[in-house]
């Protein structure tokens, strides 16, 4: 089986990853309505559990297609710990957010991600931060307290912690990042992908057992939730990862951040669509923020530079 994204561009398709980038942020704009769909009968443990568990499943499937399950041996330890960060407690942190506050909210706070990365990026790898990701990072703040001020402030209980459990979900992705940089470089994508699904279910496994509803008989999930986890694990998670790695050899990883600038659009469409959400002024305006800083901090929008004054007499 030939590499992912080894395969040459049609050349009557100059940009294929486009095609891609849209499909991966329909993905996971979707992730946060099937998340919720989820925990209302898995909870948000038994919901994160499923949902890696099965992506593991699929993806150590592939990797075994391709006769590639030697590539876990040499990193395996780091490999299952990112998992923990970077699957593992995220998505128990975005289960429980997603049955207090909305779903398309829930997308726009997501976007922080990249700020968090860049701040992590900087202060553990020492990575200089130029003025334009400083900005980019006061800017993306400033947008978080818009967007959340009312809710944490104004102390409205459970709508605040699920505030702030999507900003440590984000952290953690931002955390995942650099020790994936400094601990994994070189590894193939798909094995670390696979690797750190079976690691977040290993992490997930013993307190999972402790809170997940009987999957058999009475009180046991309907075929609802379950079509809900299915769904995150096979496409949210597996082919969601397949397509990021095509994205990141085919344009770059650059371009494959941009997907964190669609995923609020698709979120809060699927939320209104489907759910019926609403998102006010503030909402709308914190959103805004978040993504201009996001767009700085990761170096999409270009920082304006000051032309230098033609010299006298030339």
């Amino acid at each position: 089986m030939r590499s992912i994204g080894a395969t040459a561009p049609p050349r009557n398709c100059p940009m294929p990853w486009i095609a891609d980038l849209v499909l991966l942020s329909a993905l996971w704009g979707g992730s946060f309505l099937l998340m919720r769909l989820g925990a209302l009968e898995f909870g948000a443990l038994g919901t994160a559990f499923l949902r890696v568990f099965l992506a593991a499943l699929m993806l150590l499937g592939l990797l075994a297609a391709r006769r590639e399950l030697h590539l876990l041996r040499s990193h395996w330890r780091p490999s299952l710990f990112v998992g923990v960060i970077n699957s593992g407690i995220p998505f128990v942190l975005f289960s429980f957010a997603v049955l207090s506050i909305p779903t398309g909210l829930t997308a726009i706070l997501n976007a922080t991600a990249p700020i968090w990365g860049a701040l992590v990026a900087a202060v553990w790898l020492r990575e200089r931060l130029a003025a334009p990701r400083a900005a980019g990072l006061l800017i993306g703040v400033v947008g978080v307290a818009v967007l959340s001020w009312d809710k944490v402030a104004g102390n409205q209980g459970a709508a605040a912690w699920a505030v702030l459990a999507v900003l440590a979900a984000t952290l953690f992705y931002g955390i995942s990042a650099s020790f994936t940089k400094r601990y994994l470089p070189g590894v193939p994508p798909l094995a670390t992908a696979a690797g750190s699904q079976l690691g977040a279910t290993l992490g997930l496994a013993l307190p999972a057992a402790f809170t997940m509803p009987p999957l058999v008989g009475a009180g046991a999930p309907g075929l609802r939730a379950w079509a809900a986890v299915i769904a995150l694990a096979a496409l949210c998670t597996a082919l969601a990862y397949v397509l990021f790695f095509r994205i990141i050899q085919r344009a770059g990883p650059q371009r494959a951040l941009t997907v964190t600038f669609l995923v609020p659009l698709f979120g809060v469409l699927y939320g209104a669509l489907l759910l019926d959400e609403r998102l006010d002024a503030r909402a709308l305006g914190g959103a805004a923020i978040i993504l201009a800083g996001t767009a700085l901090a990761v170096g999409v929008v270009k920082w304006p530079r000051r032309r230098e004054a033609a010299p006298v007499g030339r």
